[in-house]
């Protein structure tokens, strides 16, 4: 596995299209840092950090909505072979209603909303909606 965070907003996706209610993943620190923004935004209803036969894993809780998934779709932007990077003005106009820019900035990890009320730029990981 090459790029961890694709990896990780598969499962989710995956998991919430077949309808499963929690989900354990591969734990880091940055998978935990979106992990947080997305349960915020409102597309998972919770995580926490599990140790597993001595290794530490991330239990997801998938949210639906009458039954339907609240994870429709996912769009990674950054990869590991190119990487995209935005300033706060490109991400004010690259936000959608429900669609729900992620961030790495130099104060963390955070939406894109949030990035452009603190006036910040950087690495824009992927879109979810």
């Amino acid at each position: 596995m090459n790029y961890h965070i694709a990896d990780f907003l598969i499962r989710i996706k995956n998991a919430s299209h077949a309808h499963r209610k929690e989900v354990y993943m591969p734990y880091s620190k940055l998978s935990q840092a979106v992990a947080k923004v997305l349960v915020k935004e409102g597309f998972l209803a919770d995580v926490r950090e599990e140790t597993i036969e001595n290794k530490k894993q991330l239990l997801v809780n998938l949210r639906y909505v009458n039954r339907r998934p609240v994870v429709e779709g996912v769009k990674i932007i950054s990869k590991p072979s190119l990487r995209a990077y935005a300033t706060n003005k490109k991400i004010s106009a690259a936000h959608n209603g429900s669609m729900v820019s992620v961030l790495s900035t130099s104060q963390g990890v955070m939406s894109g909303r949030e990035a452009n009320k603190k006036g910040v730029g950087g690495e824009l990981l992927f879109q979810i909606w």
